[in-house]
């Protein structure tokens, strides 16, 4: 698949970039002070990709995960992950469809979703929300992590560019309708925190990848002409949008 065909997670994971969260390791570490995680805990993450945010959950609270995503190379790439971190005992990957967990009711601690709820539009983001709070313990957590409206949405044209930016039918929300939609699920509170998307931001990029990594990736999105389009292309949209598309995470609790 050329890099003008692929998903913008994937495109940009092609490049070396391992952050391909919307706001990055401070979104996550935010929903990672929210989680209420002990050694004793189990916890789902849907849409795994590569595994980081599983390996990091592992390493700090050595509670017990279940990773999953439909996605077989990313899949591959997790495994890989978490046999390097030598976290075979902590984790379990595995390919599943977010919409029909394998699992049965009141089953997690934590359920962790980035950067995907965005990707669905509002019925199907009831539904997985549905599930997700179906498989958690009474008084669980879900934690979300996706974009956000600062207004009620793009200048005209910009939603049709965004969805061609990531190959997607994206679908982000305001702050006021993102609380609104796990509410409606049944959640009894919902915590948030939001701010600027770091994805494809230059300080955004040095803070979750570090300054070697940021030039390989830098590096790579530049050295051919077909990565420069898509890369110059994707860091122009953001940059231009960046007052209108923030990050949101999101602690709701069943």
């Amino acid at each position: 698949m050329s890099a003008s065909e692929k998903a913008g997670h994937t495109f940009l994971a092609s490049l070396g970039k391992t952050r391909l969260r919307p706001g990055g390791v401070d979104a996550t570490k935010w929903l990672f002070n929210q989680s209420n995680l002990t050694p004793e805990s189990i916890v789902l993450e849907v849409a795994c990709n590569m595994g980081t945010t599983s390996v990091e959950l592992a390493q700090r609270f050595g509670c017990r995960i279940y990773a999953i995503d439909m996605d077989k190379n990313a899949l591959m790439k997790a495994r890989q992950n978490v046999a390097a971190a030598g976290l075979q005992d902590k984790i379990q990957v595995l390919e599943a469809n977010a919409t029909k967990l394998p699992f049965a009711n009141d089953a997690f601690d934590v359920v962790i979703n980035e950067a995907m709820l965005t990707m669905y539009v509002d019925k199907a983001k009831t539904r997985l929300i549905d599930e997700y709070y179906r498989v958690l313990k009474p008084g669980g957590r879900l934690l979300t992590h996706d974009i956000m409206f600062t207004s009620e949405r793009l200048e005209a044209g910009g939603q049709t560019q965004l969805e061609e930016i990531v190959k997607s039918n994206v679908s982000p929300m305001t702050h006021a309708s993102w609380k609104e939609l796990f509410i409606a699920s049944g959640f009894r509170s919902v915590n948030t925190h939001h701010g600027a998307m770091s994805l494809m931001s230059p300080i955004g990029l040095i803070r979750d990848e570090g300054l070697a990594r940021t030039a390989k990736i830098l590096f790579n999105g530049l050295r051919t002409r077909e990565n420069r389009t898509r890369f110059l292309g994707m860091f122009r949209f953001f940059r231009r949008n960046r007052h209108q598309l923030n990050y949101i995470a999101c602690c709701s609790r069943k």
